[in-house]
C-alpha cells in the first residue's frame, strides 16, 4: 500500500512544482498539501473502504481547485492550466469513478459526480457519466430525463436527447412525465429549427443545407409522441398536461386544435375536461381584434361576459356530468372568481350571488363534500347571512354526523348570531361525538365563555373538558386554563390551577415555562416557588430537556435569593438524568455559560 500511495504523491509533484513555480503556493502550503493528501490517500487506498473518505477526499480537491481560481483571480495569472487545474480534474473523476463502482446504489454519489463533470469537466466526459449511471439506474425515469435536457440545451444535441428518450421509454413505456418531457424536447427542436430557416432567410443564404420539411417545422415529430403517448397512458390529466405544453409554442396552433378536440372527445366524462374547456373562456375574448384600451367600467363588463360563458360550459357540465367532482369544479372556479379583487360593486355582487347559487344546487342534490359545507358557512359567516349558515350548518351535521368540523362550524354560527342555546347545543355534540375528537369544541366553547359569560361559568367549562380529555390532546387545554388563570386572577389564580392540574399528565414544557414567567413578573419573585416549578418541570422532562437543567442553574446563580453552592449538585444530577445527544449539548452549553458566553 505504501508504494501504491508513493506514486500517487509523486505523481502529484509536477502540477504542485508549477503552483509554487508561478506563485500562486508558497513552499509551506505546497508541504501542508502534500502532508494532507498522503493522509487521504491512505485512507482510500486501505483494505476496508468507506465512502465518507471518498467524499472527503473528494472535497478536499474541489476546495483546493476552487482556492486556485480565486488565487488566479488575485493574481490575474491565467496559464499553466493543463499542467495544474486539468490533472486535479482527472484526479478527482478517478475518485469519482472508483466510489461510483464501489457504491453503485448510491443514487446522490452519482448525482454529485455529475454536477462536479458540469463545472469542471468536458461534455464529453459529462456524457460518459450520464452513460454509466443509466446503465446501473435504469429504473429511475427522473434521470434519463436529466440526462436528456443535459443533451438538448448544453450539448445542443436534439438528436442524443431523442435516442435518450427513446431508450427510456423502452425501460418505462406507460411514464407520463418522460412523455410529457420528450413532448416538450421535440417542441423546443422544432422551434429551434424555425428559427435557424428565419435567420437563413434574413440574411439570403443558400437554404440547401436546410434540409427539414415543412412537417417537422410544425411539429410533427412532437404530434407522433402525443398519439403514442395518448394509446399508452389514459386519463384527462395527462392530455390536459400535453395541451398545456404545446401552448407555451406560438406555431403549434393546429397540433393544440387537435389535442383539444381530441380530449373533448374521449374524455366527455372526466370532471376535469370539462373545467379546463370551461376555464378556457376566460382566455378568449368577446370582441377580437378591438385593440382599443378599455374603460374601468369596461373592462369589468368584459371580464363579467366572459365569467358568464365560462359558467354557461359549467351548467352544461353538471347536467352531462352530475356528480361531485363536477360540481367541485363548478364550486371551486365561483370562489377563486370570487375571491379575486375588483373595484366593481357589480362584478362583485355577480361573482358572490352566481356562488351562493352553485352551493344550492349542489346541495339539492345531494352533491357537496364536508369541506365544501364548510367554505359554504365560511361565504356566509363573514356577510351576516346568519339564517342561512345555521340550516347549512344544520345540514352538514345531518350528513356528517361524527364530523367535529361541522359541529364546530354550526358552534361558530351560534356564536356569531349570539344564540342563547351554545351550551344546550354543546352538550348535544358531545353525546354524538367521540371524546378524543372534542377538543376543538372545548376550546372555542371556553374561548366564547371568556367573553360572554362569568369567571365562574368559564372555570367549569375548563374543569369538565380536562376531565373529559386525556392524553396527548389534553396538553394544549391545561395551557389555555392556565394563560386564562393568569390573565383574569394573575400569579395567585394561576398557581391555584397549577397545584389543581399539577399530577394530571401529560404535560407540555411549555405548561411550567409559563409558571416559571409568571413567578419571575412578579414584584417579590419566590425562589421557593421557582425551585417547585423547576423541580416538578424536571421530574417531567429533565431526561430530554437539556435547556431546563441550565435555566434552573442560572437562576441559582442570579436569583437574590439564588443558592450558587446548589448548582454543582443539579450539574450532576443532570448529567445522571440526560440521555445520548441532550447529555452531550447540556456540558457543551454548560462549558460556554462558565466561560462567559
Amino acid at each position: 500500500m505504501a508504494e501504491i500511495i508513493q506514486e500517487r504523491i509523486e505523481d502529484r509533484i509536477p502540477e504542485l512544482e508549477q503552483l509554487e513555480r508561478v506563485g500562486l503556493f508558497s513552499r509551506a502550503e505546497i508541504k501542508a498539501i502534500i502532508k494532507k493528501a498522503s493522509d487521504l490517500e491512505y485512507k482510500i487506498q486501505r483494505r476496508a473502504l468507506f465512502k465518507e473518505d471518498f467524499i472527503n477526499y473528494i472535497q478536499y480537491e474541489i476546495n483546493l481547485l476552487e482556492l486556485i481560481q480565486r488565487r488566479r483571480t488575485r493574481i490575474k495569472y491565467s496559464f499553466k492550466k493543463d499542467e495544474i487545474e486539468h490533472s486535479i480534474v482527472h484526479r478527482i473523476q478517478g475518485v469519482f469513478r472508483r466510489a461510483s463502482a464501489k457504491w453503485k446504489d448510491d443514487v446522490q454519489l452519482w448525482l454529485s459526480y455529475v454536477v462536479f463533470c458540469k463545472k469542471w469537466a468536458t461534455k464529453a466526459q459529462l456524457s460518459k457519466v450520464f452513460s454509466a449511471m443509466l446503465a446501473i439506474h435504469s429504473n429511475k425515469p427522473a434521470l434519463w430525463i436529466m440526462a436528456a435536457k443535459w443533451e438538448m440545451e448544453d450539448r445542443l444535441s436534439s438528436e442524443s436527447a431523442r435516442q435518450l428518450f427513446l431508450r427510456a421509454l423502452r425501460f418505462h413505456p406507460e411514464c407520463p412525465k418522460l412523455y410529457q418531457e420528450y413532448f416538450r424536447m421535440e417542441l423546443m427542436h422544432a422551434e429551434k429549427l424555425r428559427k435557424e430557416k428565419q435567420e437563413f432567410e434574413k440574411a439570403d443564404m443558400d437554404m440547401g443545407s436546410f434540409d427539414h420539411s415543412e412537417e417537422i417545422l410544425n411539429g410533427e415529430l412532437a404530434r407522433i409522441i402525443y398519439k403514442n403517448s395518448i394509446s399508452k397512458i389514459k386519463g384527462a390529466e395527462f392530455h390536459v398536461s400535453l395541451l398545456s405544453i404545446a401552448q407555451l409554442f406560438d406555431f403549434s396552433k393546429d397540433l393544440q386544435k387537435e389535442i383539444y378536440d381530441d380530449l373533448q372527445a374521449m374524455h366527455t366524462d372526466d370532471p376535469l375536461t370539462w373545467d379546463y374547456v370551461a376555464r378556457r373562456e376566460l382566455e378568449i375574448q368577446s370582441q377580437p381584434g378591438d385593440e382599443q384600451p378599455l374603460t374601468k367600467k369596461a373592462r369589468a363588463a368584459e371580464v363579467g361576459r366572459r365569467e358568464e360563458r365560462c359558467c354557461a360550459v359549467y351548467e352544461e357540465a353538471v347536467k352531462t356530468l352530475p356528480t361531485e367532482g363536477m360540481w367541485k369544479c363548478y364550486i371551486n372556479f365561483c370562489l377563486e372568481r370570487f375571491s379575486k379583487k375588483t373595484s366593481s360593486e357589480f362584478l362583485r355582487g355577480k361573482r358572490l350571488e352566481r356562488t351562493m347559487i352553485s352551493f344550492r344546487k349542489a346541495h339539492e342534490l345531494k352533491l357537496l363534500s364536508e369541506s365544501q359545507y364548510k367554505q359554504w358557512i365560511e361565504l356566509l359567516l363573514p356577510r351576516d347571512f346568519f339564517t342561512e349558515a345555521l340550516e347549512v350548518a344544520e345540514a352538514g351535521i345531518e350528513l356528517f354526523k361524527d364530523s367535529v368540523t361541522m359541529w364546530q362550524m354550526k358552534l361558530q354560527v351560534l356564536i356569531a348570531s349570539k344564540s342563547p342555546d351554545i351550551a344546550m347545543f354543546v352538550e348535544e355534540a358531545f353525546v354524538h361525538l367521540k371524546p378524543q375528537v372534542c377538543l376543538p369544541l372545548w376550546i372555542s366553547w371556553a374561548e366564547w365563555s371568556e367573553g360572554a359569560q362569568s369567571h365562574e361559568d368559564t372555570e367549569a367549562i375548563y374543569k369538565k373538558a380536562i376531565l373529559a380529555i386525556t392524553g396527548t390532546s389534553s396538553v394544549t387545554l391545561k395551557d389555555k386554563y392556565l394563560d386564562w388563570a393568569y390573565r383574569i386572577g394573575g400569579n395567585k389564580k394561576a398557581r391555584t390551577v397549577f397545584k389543581s392540574l399539577q399530577e394530571n399528565r401529560p404535560f407540555s414544557v411549555d405548561f411550567f415555562r409559563k409558571m416559571i414567567q409568571f413567578e419571575k413578573e412578579q414584584e417579590s419573585c419566590k425562589m421557593a416557588n421557582l425551585r417547585e416549578y423547576y423541580e416538578r418541570a424536571l421530574r417531567e422532562f429533565g431526561s430530554v430537556d437539556s435547556d431546563l437543567w441550565m435555566d434552573y442553574i442560572k437562576e441559582e446563580l442570579n436569583h437574590p435569593l439564588g443558592r450558587p453552592e446548589n448548582c454543582g449538585q443539579i450539574y450532576w444530577r443532570a448529567m445522571k438524568m440526560l440521555q445520548g445527544e441532550s447529555a452531550e449539548l447540556f456540558v457543551a452549553k454548560h462549558a460556554m455559560h462558565q466561560a462567559g458566553h
